[in-house]
């Protein structure tokens, strides 16, 4: 801990130094600001424009722009949302086409440049939360119809709640310095659909702008650095984001039951993929989105996602001996989260379950959180279950955080892992569940 705030520090300073730089050199970099309002511009496309807008819908579906800027769901991309991160509280800002507090007066080329560079309409810089880093990969004509089609949306007037983020980082400035080091221009190639039938190719080239722009995945899905910012080299490789861990995107063939494109596919078009389990936490949201997507282009991120994989472990290097240790010493644990199975979770995931033999659900063999490295996921299925809200298919768990104290989720945990997994059993006690009851997580 000692360290990490060391490093910490010292990257502070680091971009302390480079935010008074970025100051000086920051109209060699990006031009200084000039208000639009009044100034000519090529006309904004037609909200009647009926095309457009329906492919501006289905970005505005591949990006999930509802569900980060939605608090209310009586009014959608209004804002308010309340986005937790390691630097504070960041509240997502209002995206319909309100004047006063929204983007109304907002042209196309205000929207372009936040989409581009993170810079509002008055010139002040957004925080990367709002993922510009990955909308800066986006085409011309992507970037006009995901405008055109919010600014056909029902205008809603919110004001966003202030941000409360710890020092330096509530010092916007700071974030021109981010930009430098971060923030990597460049418009992908082929953003357009592929032609149908389409080709092998043709889907990778669109799924890799479709996942790197306006899907912006790797945002949860990659670890970062001190400054929040995505470690590139390890691109896939797993975060833990809103409490949950978004899981490695590069290992998808190494799951008990390896993914499949068809899977995938049904997968991100439901939160439900037969062989593996339902969508929880943040991801469910996205799924929930992603079924308004083009089924073309959901098939496209398919295709791309799993040309990432890296190639299966055949082996474990773990010391067999700890392991045997670890679950001897567990058999305690294992003994009650038995009991426990049996009383509450039984009668929907045993073997010979009628929701297991009927109802076309995975084992919990197969499951992700099950087999993961790290408990997170599965602890935080045990406390918050899978909510029936806006479920497409249905997946509803009940959550167990008022019914179970922490010692028997635990148990619970360690009885699934030892029974359903053939992975090294979990190291983990009441009061890791405790330490997650405590985070700001998405039900």
């Amino acid at each position: 801990m000692k360290k990490r705030s060391i490093r910490l520090a010292a990257s502070l300073c680091a971009l302390s130094c480079a935010a008074f730089f970025a100051a000086t050199l920051g109209s060699l970099v990006h031009p200084p600001f000039t208000s639009t309002a009044n100034a000519a511009e090529t006309p904004t496309p037609l909200l009647t424009d009926t095309a457009l807008l329906q492919h501006g819908a289905n970005l505005a579906a591949i990006g999930d722009c509802v569900v980060c800027h939605t608090a209310n769901r009586s009014a959608p991309f209004a804002g308010d949302r309340p986005l937790d991160t390691p630097f504070g509280t960041i509240y997502s800002t209002n995206i319909t086409p309100d004047r006063k507090t929204g983007i109304g007066d907002w042209t196309l080329s205000d929207f372009t440049r936040s989409m581009r560079r993170g810079v509002a309409r008055d010139g002040h810089l957004l925080y990367p939360a709002f993922p510009y880093p990955h909308f800066t990969h986006m085409t011309d004509t992507d970037i006009a119809a995901l405008y055109v089609y919010l600014m056909s949306r029902d205008a809603v007037q919110s004001t966003a709640p202030a941000n409360r983020l710890t020092f330096p980082f509530s010092v916007r400035p700071l974030i021109a310095a981010w930009n430098l080091f971060f923030l990597h221009p460049g418009v992908e190639v082929n953003g357009e659909a592929p032609a149908e039938p389409a080709t092998h190719d043709a889907q990778l080239i669109r799924g890799k702008y479709l996942i790197d722009g306006p899907a912006h995945c790797a945002a949860c899905h990659t670890p970062t650095n001190l400054l929040g910012a995505e470690k590139r080299g390890d691109a896939f490789d797993g975060n833990v984001i809103e409490g949950w861990e978004a899981p490695a995107l590069t290992t998808l063939l190494s799951a008990p039951e390896p993914w499949t494109h068809d899977q995938l596919a049904a997968y991100l078009r439901t939160g439900f993929a037969d062989q593996h389990g339902a969508a929880a936490g943040p991801m469910r949201a996205v799924t929930q989105s992603l079924t308004n997507a083009s089924d073309a282009d959901i098939d496209a991120m398919a295709t791309y996602l799993l040309s990432l994989q890296k190639p299966a472990e055949t082996s474990r290097r773990e010391s067999s001996k700890a392991t045997q240790q670890t679950a001897q010493a567990n058999m305690n644990n294992i003994g009650n989260g038995a009991t426990l199975f049996s009383a509450a979770c039984a009668s929907c995931h045993a073997t010979n379950a009628p929701m297991t033999t009927l109802g076309s659900r995975p084992s919990l063999a197969l499951g992700t959180a099950v087999n993961a490295h790290d408990p997170r996921n599965a602890l935080r299925m045990i406390l918050d279950g899978i909510p029936t809200d806006r479920s497409t298919r249905a997946a509803f768990m009940p959550g167990f955080a008022d019914t179970f104290t922490n010692a028997q989720i635990a148990d619970l945990a360690a009885y699934l892992r030892s029974t359903f997994s053939s992975q090294p059993a979990w190291t983990l006690d009441e009061a890791d569940v405790e330490r997650l009851r405590k985070e700001s997580h998405e039900p």
